[in-house]
């Protein structure tokens, strides 16, 4: 490392954030710049759709970091600004005001963006996506008691939302073509006990449910047609059927894409001087034997401790089992693990009582994944038996009177 070397990071989201913050902790001594499209420094997402939905949450908790730290660890941020081209061979980015910035190493959080659905209704006012704070405070201004608020999407962020607006006082229906919420991303059981959660609580569920269009008055949304006819009337609508890397900007440099960036288990892309980090990579997983496209905190996190720690010419840490959580009403989800490859799937506890895990396993008894509702033991202890490869007796996990503890010892 050189006093002269300068670190550019486009993306200023919690990995770039991040980014920023482990280089200075690795001990590198160059420039930092850190080029955001947003107009406020790093900040954390995954609150957005509960506790500053709720108003729980202000502009201060969401800050990755206090606004003294960057100027205390000389880390320039340059916000309200976009990357609009890369030269690889010049090692220069070009952003949106017309400037050139030249760099030694880039570091790619570019993110990712919501999925937009392909129907009649899109522009109107009232159609929402959860993606950044701007868009949360839209969500939060439209929501209160007496408000009806339509989700399209039964996923983690649409779930969470539905959760938030009824704990505001409005009510909320959530609209799913597939037979079950989180078809997508989590097993059968999850899905059908947050399923009662949810209607227990006075959330409205609509399954099998095709979106024809979305229909208003004066520019302004007013209901949600089905493919059946049906009109979901709304004052709000909440769009979240998924994300799409935002590689754009890599590809049209020449960088090696798939579904995401491609990188390696450094967060190197095909170019060795440029990285890639969270959302938009598409990453090895050392303990699933593929490559995969992970949207988490702890993943974009890893990454950035991987490039940081290349760049700073330090040993990377072992790679993470991979894992999520999610916060719903006073139901706390855990994952950890993907369950790729798994066969057989094993419950613990007892969804009635909204206390439980899944276990997935291989045919050899492997643990692949584990789905904890309320039950942070059985995550914890997920996480130590998958990164060790431990082969597990089915009738221990089921058994409540073996201590998972006793597993990991």
């Amino acid at each position: 490392m050189s006093e002269t070397e300068r670190v550019i990071i486009v993306g200023a989201g919690h990995g770039g954030g991040a980014a920023a913050a482990t280089l200075r902790q690795y001990g590198f001594k160059g420039a930092i710049t850190v080029i955001g499209t947003e107009p406020i420094p790093p900040y954390q997402r995954p609150p957005l759709s509960k506790a500053w939905l709720k108003g729980e949450a202000d502009a201060a908790s969401l800050a990755l970091r206090p606004p003294a730290f960057y100027e205390k660890a000389t880390i320039t941020l340059r916000l309200s600004t976009t990357v609009t081209a890369i030269d690889i061979a010049g090692k220069t980015v070009t952003t949106d005001a017309g400037e050139t910035l030249s760099y030694d190493w880039l570091i790619l959080a570019t993110g990712a963006r919501a999925r937009r659905l392909p129907i009649p209704g899109m522009e109107l006012s009232g159609v929402l996506e959860l993606r950044t704070a701007a868009d949360a405070d839209q969500l939060k201004a439209a929501l209160g008691p007496g408000k009806r608020l339509a989700v399209v999407g039964g996923g983690y962020i649409g779930l969470e939302a539905a959760a938030s607006a009824t704990a505001l006082g409005s009510s909320a229906t959530v609209i799913e073509r597939e037979t079950r919420v989180l078809a997508r991303v989590a097993s059968v059981e999850l899905s059908h006990a947050y399923q009662i959660a949810h209607r227990k609580r006075g959330v409205t569920i609509e399954l099998g449910a095709q979106v024809a269009a979305l229909e208003g008055a004066d520019g302004k949304i007013t209901g949600v047609r089905l493919g059946d006819g049906r009109l979901i009337p709304c004052d709000v609508a909440l769009v979240g059927v998924g994300a799409v890397a935002n590689i754009e900007l890599a590809q049209q440099a020449g960088i090696m894409c798939d579904m995401g960036i491609s990188v390696d288990l450094a967060a190197r892309t095909s170019d060795p001087s440029v990285f890639a980090i969270g959302d938009c990579t598409w990453r090895p997983l050392p303990h699933y034997g593929r490559d995969f496209r992970l949207e988490s905190v702890p993943n974009a996190l890893e990454q950035a401790r991987q490039a940081a720690a290349t760049i700073c010419g330090r040993a990377p840490a072992a790679p993470e089992v991979p894992w999520f959580w999610s916060d719903q009403f006073d139901l706390k989800l855990q994952i950890v693990g993907l369950n790729f490859g798994a066969t057989h799937t094993l419950v613990r506890g007892d969804p009635a009582r909204e206390s439980f895990a899944v276990f997935h396993l291989t045919d050899d008894h492997h643990l692949r994944a584990v789905e904890a509702v309320n039950m942070p033991d059985a995550f914890m202890a997920g996480r130590l038996l998958i990164a060790r490869g431990t082969q597990l007796a089915p009738a221990q996990i089921c058994d409540m009177s073996v201590a998972l503890k006793d597993l990991v010892a």
